[in-house]
């Protein structure tokens, strides 16, 4: 069970990760030891399952974001290893997931331009085996960035 503290914690740090102890205890009233060991026990209880920054695809010259469904003829664990693996190893591959209705798989890519996402359905994609349609649909516009999760209960 989270506490209201602890759902407090949570909301904080999904809003900024590498807030110090001193400002965690700060935002939600307690002292920096306990605003630390509060961290500590919630990702030792696997709530909190990691921490990145949040890099500009722009400024590092990804100026082309996709989402792209696959879709594989057979779906043997085999090839649906296979597939995973490949989707895993791809830097431009930023998340894939496995999914109900006509496509198997949705991926989220990002590129240099549309040569590198072409480059990317037709070297790569298509030529992994089990792979019958590639479908892409290119971002024009990120009117929502990724949100934090709702925390229940806060």
């Amino acid at each position: 069970m989270l506490s209201e503290t602890d759902r407090k914690i949570l909301s904080e740090l999904q809003r900024d990760a590498s807030v110090t102890s001193q400002e965690l205890g700060a935002l939600v009233n307690l002292s920096p030891s306990q605003a630390n060991r509060l961290r500590q026990r919630l990702q030792a209880e696997g709530y909190i399952i990691g921490c990145t920054a949040i890099l500009d695809p722009v400024r590092l010259g990804l100026h082309l974001q996709a989402f792209v469904q696959v879709t594989l003829g057979t779906h043997s664990r085999e090839i649906a290893n296979s597939f995973e693996e490949l989707a895993a190893a791809r830097p431009e591959i930023v998340s894939a997931w496995t999914l109900t209705g006509s496509a198997d798989y949705l991926l989220r890519v990002y590129c240099e331009d549309l040569g590198g996402l072409n480059r990317l359905i037709h070297e790569v994609l298509l030529c992994q085996e089990g792979v019958v349609r590639v479908h892409s649909q290119i971002v024009l516009n990120h009117t929502k960035k990724d949100a934090a999760l709702p925390v229940p209960g806060s």
